[in-house]
């Protein structure tokens, strides 16, 4: 079955009852049983709810894995993740990285004796340098929030494999549409459903994907004893969302690649990180293990004004200046201030997140419009 399809039927079928082609809401917090301990799988919904996993047989197909587990948030998903390890355990983490994840992994998980390394995993090859006898984990981002720098999931595969490690992708800038990491070795999808899955700026959401029954039940566990499951509602609205998920992507990256071409050439205009440009590090990678390069980029103005970006946030009128990322409109964020505030200056800048940075989220609105934002916006 091809993705489009997938995306519409995988894991959904009519109800049984009623015929209704679109899978129900199933609003309730438990199931009555005949008898005690009888029950067909349904007793209380923080355990499964119907709704909730007819997403998760989606997702799982769209990722091409065997299991899935939705969240409240995408930090319920990572925070699942990291509750499979214990004190002296070390996990090596992409550098350049999600504001809220580096706060999880530094401010919480930390105190509980866990160690995280933030590597450049760019050369695939010297991450091997940064691995000890306590390493259990690699984490990584590609393409990375916010700069869009590309990891070699193959061979980040590879090197856990031989190491015997974990590897773990947050997958969420590139959705599955265009990007698989199972398929190229890797242990566990993280999604931030949120973003691109849902699409429409109106769910929290997070889901992990994997192919392991044992990796699974350890993480059901987690996602039963801990707690953060979604509700029907939001999981009824990101399967709604799915079901455009290839049409938006394709939007997506043929907004995205006009917006990158654009800004790339605009006088006013500095560095733009964006995927898809041939000579971006790791180039060859992106095209290698993405369909195609997304709709996320970040750029900087010449003389790298943090009052100059903070001026052009404030003047778009397409783009809209507001964290998150992936939903249908477009969106304009300066991370330094925004969702990488958490991340202190010195360790931000080494990875090129600078105070004048600025994030863009191309969203499906016409071309046309959303050059003529920028052009009016930049000055």
């Amino acid at each position: 079955m091809k993705f489009a399809t997938k995306a519409i039927h995988a894991g959904q079928e009519p109800d049984p009852t009623t015929g209704a082609i679109m899978t129900p809401i199933y609003q309730t917090s438990t199931y009555v049983q005949e008898s005690p301990g009888t029950h067909s799988g349904y007793a209380y919904a923080r355990g499964k709810n119907p709704t909730r996993d007819a997403l998760q047989k989606c997702l799982a197909a769209l990722e091409g894995g065997e299991y899935c587990l939705c969240f409240s948030s995408g930090m319920g998903a990572i925070d699942a993740v990291a509750k499979l390890f214990r004190p002296g355990d070390e996990i090596l983490v992409t550098d350049d990285i999600y504001g809220g994840t580096y706060r999880m992994f530094t401010k919480v998980f930390a105190h509980f004796g866990i160690t995280f390394k933030f590597v450049n995993m760019q050369d695939a090859e010297s991450i091997a340098d940064h691995i000890t006898p306590a390493t259990k984990m690699l984490w990584v981002e590609t393409p990375t929030n916010p700069t869009c720098k590309i990891i070699d999931l193959e061979a980040c595969a590879a090197l856990a494999k031989k190491h015997n490690l974990m590897l773990c992708v947050d997958n969420t800038f590139a959705s599955p549409y265009l990007q698989n990491p199972l398929a190229l070795g890797a242990d566990v999808v993280m999604h931030s459903v949120t973003k691109y899955l849902g699409g429409h700026s109106d769910v929290v959401m997070g889901a992990l994907i994997m192919n392991d029954a044992n990796l699974y039940e350890q993480l059901n566990f987690i996602h039963n004893s801990c707690g953060a499951v979604p509700g029907p509602m939001d999981s009824f609205l990101v399967l709604r969302g799915i079901k455009t998920l290839h049409v938006r992507m394709d939007r997506h990256c043929q907004n995205g690649r006009a917006v990158a071409e654009f800004l790339r050439t605009h006088p006013k205009v500095d560095k733009v990180y964006w995927p898809g440009f041939e000579d971006m590090p790791n180039h060859e990678v992106a095209k290698r293990q993405m369909k195609d390069f997304g709709g996320m980029l970040s750029f900087t103005l010449r003389g790298d004004s943090i009052e100059e970006a903070f001026a052009m946030a404030s003047k778009t009128k397409v783009f809209s200046l507001a964290e998150s990322l992936g939903g249908v409109e477009s969106l304009i964020g300066h991370p330094a201030s925004m969702t990488h505030a958490s991340i202190p200056k010195e360790e931000r800048l080494k990875v090129g997140v600078s105070d004048s940075l600025l994030r863009l989220s191309v969203g499906i609105e016409d071309i046309d419009d959303l050059l003529e934002d920028l052009k009016q916006a930049i000055g």
